[in-house]
C-alpha cells in the first residue's frame, strides 16, 4: 500500500508528525491577539469608567 497525504481516507495513526508552527504564522498570532487584548482591556477600561 502507497502513503498517499491527499488521501482523505486515513486512520488517525497514519499520519506523519505534524509540520512545525512557521516563525511568521507564530508572530501574526501574537500579534493578533495583542490588539485583541489590547480592545479588550481598553474596553472593559472604558466601561468602568464610565459606570
Amino acid at each position: 500500500m502507497v502513503f498517499d497525504p491527499k488521501d482523505p481516507l486515513q486512520l488517525p495513526g497514519d499520519d506523519k508528525k505534524k509540520p512545525a508552527v512557521s516563525m511568521n504564522r507564530l508572530a501574526l498570532w501574537l500579534v493578533v491577539g495583542a490588539v485583541g487584548a489590547y480592545l479588550l482591556i481598553s474596553g472593559l477600561i472604558g466601561i468602568i469608567a464610565k459606570g
